[in-house]
């Protein structure tokens, strides 16, 4: 490891470890409201948004408008104001699946001009394109490694490689010296095709490096986020200037580097250690592909609690959860719908009452808090990408986002994993309010999940807005500390499966201590004087800050 990349790990590390901060002293009036929150109020929440009646809340579908004339009705219940578009609750998400057409193509040609006509499904895939119904491209072939591009890390696969109007072949991975973070953002799809596009290649590859895997089926589509006029407003697997974006199987991947003078195994280790390995393939690609479009609206759903202060009301600090789940699907043990009781009427259920926990407030926080209910998660974070990217406010008036995604109330809450938090200086409202509720502060006990990435706090983070996301960490009463443990036999029954229902295992003490601690830590930064920031020459920072 690199000397900067171990001072990097060391601040994230020190971050999380970090001295207790001073006692907090909360408003009498605060400290009251917030012990009022009801364990049962959260179960009653939990249980309407999983009935079977709601048919697994999937976006676009009568069960979804349910949940979102639910949310609606208790905003209302509660004083919480409209702060969606033109006056309402909503926010307009237009969604699109892209799908593959039948007639893919793609052919390798060799510096002899020998073409090799690949076998789609087989050998190759393409992504469908959300925009361009069909799309036709030749271009020459480049290896990049794995397509980062991190000088302050020490690391350019890019550097000295001419990719411009190329396709270039990337494998999927970080090297080890990254901080997880890091190398979970380094492998998103939107990393990799933007640092291509920024170097101006038109194509991308993917290189499997499974030799048991095959090439995916994208016959169930790719989701997207449309404007009104149709441009593409988000996507994770389109950048308008690559033109394809596909996969090839581990026979092609090691084929075409063995060709040009690199041993598969042996490259893999040396990107792994920090060792580019980019080069020309002497191969060059034509392909040809075509897509075809459903699409339907969803909605967010936003609402306000507006702050006291003059000047800093006009600031937000957002609360985030999903609203949606994967509604029907494959039958498992008799049951097809998917309730999605943890993963996410749990979430909503935390903000809804952080709502309870403002309405017995006589004196709102300085700036004002959104309470953003998103759509289309479970789709690759839509919702919360379109309303992070295209907000209901000023843009540059978000201060931060607390998301609550799953807490996994299933044990009671003694330690917890503030994922993202020690890029910013949210850690301190984090710890303060932690060390009021008792909490001790770990860090991430399965760091292999990526779960920075794969919420919906990423897509602020990628906004430039300082975020995080409260996971549990490993605490438990009997003192061995073996709490994820537990939470992968349970994830193994009802994580994404129709077991996720209101028959499931509820801890509703800890939901209680959930929303007493993201409420904390909310108005926490609501109340400051400073903005939050990013840590000086934070890795995200420097990518995202505005």
């Amino acid at each position: 490891m690199k000397p900067h990349r171990l001072i990097l790990g060391l601040c994230l590390l020190a971050a999380v470890h970090q001295a207790p901060a001073q006692g907090l002293k909360v408003d009498k009036k605060v400290d009251k409201s917030l012990k009022k929150v009801e364990p049962e109020a959260i179960k009653k929440h939990i249980w309407f948004l999983a009935d079977d009646k709601l048919l697994g809340r999937k976006p676009g579908t009568p069960g979804y408008q349910t949940a979102v004339d639910y949310i609606t009705d208790n905003y209302k219940k509660l004083g919480v104001q409209p702060a969606g578009e033109n006056g309402t609750y909503l926010q307009t998400v237009r969604l699109r699946t892209a799908k593959p057409g039948t007639n893919a193509t793609m052919v390798l040609s060799d510096r002899k001009n020998t073409a090799t006509t690949l076998t789609a499904g087989k050998d190759f895939a393409v992504y469908p394109n959300p925009k361009d119904a069909s799309v036709n491209l030749q271009a020459p072939l480049v290896f990049a490694g794995y397509g980062i591009s991190a000088p302050d890390l020490g690391y350019d696969d890019y550097a000295n490689l001419d990719v411009k109007g190329k396709i270039v072949l990337v494998l999927r991975g970080a090297p080890q010296g990254f901080p997880n973070t890091v190398a979970s953002y380094s492998m998103d799809t939107q990393t990799i095709l933007k640092n291509a596009a920024d170097r101006g290649a038109v194509g991308v590859i993917l290189g499997s490096t499974n030799p048991r895997a095959g090439v995916p089926n994208f016959g169930n589509g790719v989701n997207n986020v449309m404007h009104a006029n149709g441009e593409v407003a988000f996507s994770r697997t389109y950048n308008p200037a690559i033109k394809l974006f596909g996969i090839v199987n581990h026979e092609l991947t090691e084929k075409l580097l063995s060709e040009a003078g690199l041993n598969l195994t042996e490259t893999l280790a040396g990107l792994k250690s920090g060792k580019p390995a980019s080069t020309e393939l002497g191969h060059s690609v034509n392909a040809a592909y075509t897509s075809s479009y459903t699409d339907i609206e969803s909605y967010n759903v936003v609402g306000k609690i507006e702050g006291s202060d003059p000047k800093l009301k006009n600031e937000y600090v957002v609360h985030s959860a999903h609203l949606d789940h994967v509604g029907i699907g494959r039958p498992v043990d008799g049951d097809s719908i998917y309730n999605g009781a943890h993963d996410n009427a749990s979430g909503v259920a935390s903000l809804l009452e952080i709502a309870g926990v403002y309405s017995r407030l006589k004196k709102t926080p300085k700036r004002s808090v959104l309470l953003v209910m998103v759509t289309a998660e479970e789709m690759g974070l839509l919702g919360s990408a379109y309303f992070a990217k295209f907000p209901t406010v000023p843009a540059n008036s978000i201060v931060a986002d607390i998301n609550t995604d799953m807490p996994t109330i299933i044990a009671p809450l003694l330690s917890v994993v503030p994922l993202g938090a020690p890029h910013s200086t949210l850690m301190e409202p984090v710890t303060k309010a932690a060390n009021y509720l008792k909490l001790d502060i770990e860090e991430d006990p399965e760091p292999e999940q990526n779960r920075f990435v794969r919420s919906d706090q990423y897509s602020f983070v990628t906004q430039g807005i300082p975020a995080l996301h409260i996971k549990y960490g490993n605490k438990t009463p009997d003192g061995k500390n073996n709490l994820d443990e537990t939470v992968k036999v349970w994830r193994a029954k009802y994580y994404h499966k129709p077991q996720d229902g209101i028959d499931g295992v509820f801890d509703f003490e800890a939901g209680k201590t959930y929303v007493q601690l993201n409420f904390l830590i909310g108005y926490l930064v609501a109340q400051g004087e400073q903005r939050p920031t990013w840590n000086e020459g934070d890795f995200f920072g420097i990518r995202f800050a505005k």
